[in-house]
């Protein structure tokens, strides 16, 4: 039997569709297979779809979910913040304290290979707040002033990183291997640029595209870090100080375009302005899923007070080279 969706579109929200009368798993999977073809559809539409009322409760309700809604599975590579693993690649969303937002960015915007799908479940909604906003890069391209665009388009951005266990992930974690050749093998297969200092610290640079083109839709987008990474996204008194103990090259992450230049505080602010303009949320309720293009949409999160148990899996891998790079990838140093 075949079932026609009904988008609910409200100013400042994604996509919802409100989904009745599904009692189990089973049910839901064929459901979802049902309507594959309408949610692909609707998802190069909007960027981002919310489907509302599913039977979900478990972390294996929501795999079963993945495996219909996302054909191949996406490693997380380049680690770069703290998140659990919880079985069957599903992870938590993010392990970052409660009270800290998290600003807009793709996955894995810095990576060669990134995914294409991300999907996000709702298993525990917080008391208050805690809503995982979502940005059309597309529109966020659009609204940026003509000489950000341009610089990005002809430089690219270069992302820094010193990994230390003591304010950011460890090259251990970061890596996913104690062994030093392997990461010099990593760095050198995904062109990125990395030192050895004498106390052992890491520090890696490259270089990115940050405007690509949807592989399958055409369409050009604003993708990267560039804001979400840079010195001074962070709040005055944290930059401050992690500048006072290790110096600004050695802050664990830093953005700047890709051919050296800093960014200024108007192009930061007209970034910011651009995401703010862009963004949609919900409030989560149990049960909800959340399915997103991740080249089309970029996605954050917000404070929240009370327990949260937001679990995601990423999918669909899309090769950068498949998206007309505005700016070939490189290695780079700071």
């Amino acid at each position: 039997m075949s079932h026609t969706l009904e988008w609910q579109v409200v100013e400042g929200k994604p996509a919802i569709t409100q989904v009745a009368g599904l009692t189990g798993m089973t049910q839901v999977r064929a459901w979802l297979e049902d309507v594959r073809p309408q949610l692909t559809a609707a998802l190069r539409e909007y960027g981002a779809i919310y489907l509302r009322g599913l039977p979900m409760a478990t972390i294996e309700d929501f795999a079963q979910i993945r495996d219909v809604l996302i054909s191949e599975r996406t490693p997380y590579r380049e680690k770069t913040t703290p998140r659990s693993r919880l079985g069957d690649d599903v992870f938590s969303s993010t392990d970052l304290p409660a009270a800290q937002s998290i600003r807009m960015h793709n996955e894995n915007s810095y990576t060669l290979t990134f995914p294409g799908r991300l999907l996000f479940g709702c298993l525990v909604a917080p008391s208050q707040g805690g809503a995982t906003p979502v940005a059309d890069c597309r529109k966020v391209l659009d609204a940026l002033p003509d000489q950000v665009v341009e610089k990005i388009r002809t430089a690219g951005w270069r992302l820094s990183r010193s990994y230390s266990e003591h304010i950011s992930t460890d090259w251990q974690t970061a890596f996913a291997t104690d062994d030093v050749d392997e990461v010099a093998r990593y760095c050198a297969d995904n062109l990125i640029g990395h030192q050895w200092y004498d106390d052992g610290t890491l520090k890696t640079s490259q270089i990115r595209p940050g405007i690509i083109t949807h592989p399958s839709s055409g369409e050009e987008v604003w993708f990267n870090h560039l804001l979400f990474w840079n010195e001074w996204a962070l709040e005055e008194d944290l930059r401050e100080a992690l500048v006072d103990e290790f110096g600004r090259d050695g802050l664990p992450f830093n953005t700047e375009f890709g051919d050296g230049d800093a960014l200024s505080n108007e192009d930061l602010q007209a970034i910011q302005a651009a995401y703010d303009a862009a963004t949609v949320r919900e409030t989560w309720q149990p049960g909800d899923v959340m399915l997103v293009d991740n080249i089309l949409t970029a996605h954050g999160r917000d404070p929240f007070r009370g327990d949260r148990k937001i679990v995601v899996a990423m999918g669909d891998p899309v090769e950068l080279s498949e998206c007309r790079p505005t700016v070939e990838p490189a290695p780079a140093f700071a």
